[in-house]
């Protein structure tokens, strides 16, 4: 098996394959991203991808995202710390940064209890909110 160098770390083909779908896609689960994946390697396996996305996550290569709706880790090329917007009629999730504006407000109202995780705001797109 081929290896390539991303970043300090040796990788694989397919890790270097999946890095480049994470790269289009943004946030994937690991069916997405074999799926995807098919298209050049249609014999890759689900156990591949699910060893390659642990791996990658693992060494802060990759991030994980919040679940979707049926509850499957999504996986986010976006491996800093940072909030998300989720859709909760269509799924979609797309990144923002807004814990440091909302941080102390919401300290503020939970009156002794302080935020230590990232932040995900649900609501509507608007795709879904013209539908």
């Amino acid at each position: 098996m081929v290896d390539y160098k991303i970043g300090n770390s040796r990788q694989t083909k397919y890790c270097k394959a999946l890095v480049e779908s994470l790269t289009k896609m943004g946030h994937a689960t690991n069916l997405e991203l074999l799926q995807d994946l098919r298209q050049l390697y249609p014999n890759l396996s689900a156990t591949t991808v699910h060893r390659a996305t642990a791996r990658l996550a693992s060494r802060d290569q990759i991030g994980i995202a919040p679940a979707n709706k049926r509850g499957s880790t999504r996986y986010d090329i976006n491996s800093s710390q940072h909030d998300h917007f989720l859709c909760q009629a269509c799924d979609r999730l797309v990144d923002i940064d807004i814990k440091d504006q909302l941080q102390p407000l919401l300290e503020q109202s939970l009156k002794g209890f302080s935020l230590s995780s990232r932040l995900t705001i649900a609501g509507r797109c608007h795709s879904c909110q013209l539908t």
